[in-house]
């Protein structure tokens, strides 16, 4: 995190909302757009959601994926791969879709399958990779070689996956379960297996080329990428079948317990994750090394991370698989300062330690978590749609009790619109509070989006985020997630840029006011399709 000492303002919004020709956002010229408006705005940072593959069964969640590591590649611009020959422009024409406000993901996933295999084909074709393609070629080798300690599994697991119509690992034949080494090098040996693997392997490559492209493009605007990293890794990935000893299961590979919290502000029941708890234990052996790599690879493609459910690297909460929802668990311990102790010998600063992290510490935090957030100067979140019930003048989240340590939110991925909530949601002392609060009376919904956005980018914290949506001024439709539901979510897409470019104006000036104006750094002019 850059802070302390720089004032910046950021914008919440994930590569799936951008507008997107192929049924949903991409890293492509929308996306370098957006950054423009950013920068034109004075605004310094981008948060994006998690960059993992998504998929049906978990509704497309980017918090319960198949991997940890791999790429989310229904976000790959399809334009890069014409661009560098890899595709025929006349294909990607075929498969334009109208812009549209949700986003298409079995049109948006049968794209990148048809383009990326034809574009693998003709990387391949004649010896094309020798040649043509040679400098590529190149780059896709090296990294397969620097990823393989994660890209190896995550590819055989794809290919399992398929030949075993889409069933969880745990429901595999016992070979391709508990990884009969035998069975799976004769596997492996196969060649039309063969071609599927490196399938897998350049599609990732192609992911992540395309993110450190982005990436680039942010750095040159001066713009900071922050990313999120969900806490727990889903049952049904490549991470827990690979790492079988890392995790609470039992003999057959089912898991013995499972995650989620307590009944909360979100549930009257908690929440059910359903995703197996880490054996600390065993991660304490050896240096807690799967962790490390985790962030490592996160962090070569953003600069800042949100370590989300923070309290449970402290204490988590633990609940009998067997139980149907999180009421009966109870909390055990994590971590704890152990974790971050190495986490600080890798990633921290030079100068005085810190490191790239935020604290999700949204809820009710115990001392110990407190105290850890303050030994490794970890900010925490303050999220203004908490602020104004009851207790109002105590409440942590209410900006005249914010610290200079902390990011303030309007709302997050999880909460309605602002729109939403004056409407559905902040009614009664929530709403009165709010109304004293500003001195203001009879407020429209888009009024309260406003006055929220002015709160918080006036406020003490040193990073102020917004989600597009609230500077969109757009209502209940927009919200990205509803917790503890399955329809619905994680589909909100831009039809197109121009709201955002409208408003720049707007934020900018409101940045200049509250001292968190960032002035635009102009791109060198190089060109981001150039390999």
């Amino acid at each position: 995190m850059s802070f302390p000492g720089n004032r910046k303002s950021g914008v919440l919004l994930h590569i799936s909302s951008l507008p997107g020709s192929y049924g949903i956002g991409d890293m492509g010229r929308a996306a370098v757009e957006f950054a423009d408006i950013l920068a034109d705005s004075g605004v310094g940072a981008w948060q994006v959601l998690p960059l993992v593959p998504t998929n049906g069964i978990s509704s497309h969640s980017p918090y319960s994926s198949q991997s940890a590591f791999a790429g989310n590649t229904n976000l790959i611009d399809l334009c890069w791969l014409a661009d560098q020959g890899l595709a025929d422009p006349g294909r990607l024409a075929e498969l334009v879709l109208p812009q549209s406000d949700a986003v298409d993901f079995d049109a948006a996933s049968q794209a990148r399958r048809c383009l990326l295999h034809e574009a693998y084909a003709n990387f391949r074709r004649d010896d094309a990779y020798k040649t043509r393609f040679r400098k590529l070629s190149d780059d896709f080798w090296n990294f397969c070689v620097r990823e393989a300690y994660w890209l190896e599994d995550y590819a055989l697991f794809c290919v399992l996956k398929e030949i075993e119509n889409q069933a969880s690992w745990g429901e595999w034949r016992p070979q391709f379960r508990d990884r009969d080494w035998g069975t799976l090098d004769a596997l492996k040996s196969d060649a039309e297996i063969s071609r599927k693997l490196d399938i897998r392997r350049f599609e990732q490559f192609i992911f992540f080329r395309q993110m450190g492209l982005l990436r680039e493009e942010c750095r040159r605007r001066g713009i900071e990428l922050i990313g999120d990293l969900p806490i727990y890794v889903a049952y049904d990935s490549s991470d827990v079948w690979g790492h079988r000893e890392l995790f609470m299961l039992d003999e057959s590979g089912r898991p013995s317990c499972v995650a989620g919290v307590p009944p909360d502000y979100f549930s009257e029941t908690g929440q059910r994750w359903g995703n197996p708890i880490y054996r600390w234990d065993r991660m304490r052996e050896d240096g807690y090394k799967w962790w490390l790599e985790r962030i490592g690879h996160t962090l070569r493609c953003v600069d800042t991370v949100r370590l989300d459910h923070f309290r449970g690297f402290m204490g988590y909460w633990e609940i009998p698989e067997e139980e149907p929802t999180a009421v009966n668990g109870e909390w055990r311990r994590g971590p704890g300062r152990d974790l971050f102790y190495q986490l600080r010998r890798s990633f921290g600063r030079s100068e005085d330690g810190r490191m790239p992290f935020i604290a999700e510490d949204l809820g009710v935090m115990t001392p110990d978590v407190r105290e850890t957030m303050e030994e490794f100067g970890l900010p925490g979140m303050k999220v203004l749609h908490f602020a104004f019930g009851e207790g109002m003048p105590q409440n942590p989240y209410v900006p005249h009790n914010h610290r200079r340590d902390s990011v303030v939110y309007v709302g997050t991925h999880d909460n309605n619109t602002t729109v939403g909530w004056w409407e559905e949601e902040g009614l009664g002392q929530d709403r009165a509070n709010f109304q004293r609060y500003i001195g203001a009376r009879n407020l429209t919904g888009r009024e309260a989006a406003d006055a929220m956005i002015r709160m918080a980018l006036s406020s003490p914290a040193e990073l102020a985020v917004i989600t597009a949506q609230d500077i969109l001024r757009l209502g209940l439709r927009a919200r990205m997630n509803t917790p503890s539901t399955v329809e619905g979510n994680w589909a909100w897409k831009l039809k197109d840029l121009d709201g955002l470019r409208n408003r720049a104006g707007e934020i900018r000036e409101l940045s200049t006011i509250y001292g968190r104006f960032q002035a635009p750094e102009k791109p060198d002019g190089e060109s981001r399709n150039d390999g």
